[in-house]
């Protein structure tokens, strides 16, 4: 008796096809996915090596001492390149602040060291050397009496100025020693001073005495200077000629001069007046100063 032959029902056949569709497809999956994450893999590492070789391609050190010499508009358009570009200008800029900063502080000390070696002393920028005295209102005890020392010049020497912190002088690394500012330090010293004459009639006044004073005067400031030469040298000498109106109930006038001096240390400078009768030891009006400026 013999078998039909075998063969495959319909059924069957649609779901052989089924299964080899799935596998087909699951290998083609399988594929894409191997695929796409061995390029993504790639790109990575290229991107990566790229970025490490904009950094590591050529010596820093060369590429910051030419760093004015290698710019190029094909350059300038890689981002890559911008980055170590800027990174370079930085890394110059940090190393010239820091040769400034070097070279002042050799200069710093080498200043410090010559002026030792001359046996002055040194100077640093915050200890100024100024003063600043104005008038004091005890005009009695003010000025010196007429020729009292060969060695003090024309005039009345004001001896009592306001010294201290009252108001607007000072003193900075300046001594005052009987109305003479003594000069601690050679070099060049800008000197000024202003006297305030003001005469005001007073009925009880001598005639005689009012007389005198409304007759034309030759109202002058001196500034010496003592060293140790025997005789005071005068610096500067400013006047002014008064001519008061016997009708007019007071007259004022004010001398103002300045200039540039070099002094030695130890020098002592002060000023010296005319008709110290109407000097006005007025604070605001009458000073005497001096500052160090090189």
């Amino acid at each position: 008796m013999m078998l039909p032959a075998a063969g495959l029902s319909p059924g069957q056949t649609c779901g052989a096809v089924l299964v080899a569709a799935v596998l087909l497809q699951s290998v083609c999956v399988a594929v894409t996915f191997l695929y796409f994450t061995n390029e993504l893999k790639q790109l990575r590492d290229t991107y990566s090596k790229s970025s490490i070789a904009c950094l590591t391609g050529e010596e820093m050190g060369n590429f910051i001492q030419n760093l004015d010499l290698i710019e190029s508009e094909d350059k300038a358009a890689d981002p890559c390149w911008q980055v170590k570009w800027h990174l370079g200008k930085l890394i110059k800029k940090m190393m010239s602040r820091s040769y400034e900063e070097n070279i002042s502080a050799v200069n710093a000390d080498r200043t410090l060291t010559l002026s030792q070696t001359d046996g002055q002393q040194p100077r640093s920028p915050v200890n100024r050397i100024a003063a600043h005295l104005t008038g004091n209102s005890n005009r009695k005890n003010s000025l010196s009496p007429r020729n009292s020392s060969p060695r003090r010049g024309n005039g009345q020497k004001i001896n009592n100025w306001e010294s201290s912190r009252k108001g607007h002088s000072f003193l900075y690394n300046v001594e005052l020693r009987n109305g003479e500012l003594v000069i601690p330090q050679t070099g060049f010293y800008y000197i000024y001073s202003q006297t305030y004459f003001r005469f005001r009639e007073n009925e009880n006044e001598d005639s005689d005495l009012l007389a005198q004073i409304r007759n034309p005067k030759q109202l002058v400031q001196y500034v010496y200077k003592l060293t140790n030469y025997p005789e005071p040298i005068l610096l500067m000498k400013s006047a002014r000629t008064s001519c008061w109106s016997k009708k007019a109930e007071y007259g004022l006038y004010s001398i103002y001069q300045g200039g540039v001096f070099q002094l030695k240390r130890e020098d002592r400078i002060f000023v010296s007046v005319s008709n110290g009768d109407i000097v006005d030891m007025d604070k605001e009006a009458s000073f005497f100063g001096a500052f160090m400026i090189a």
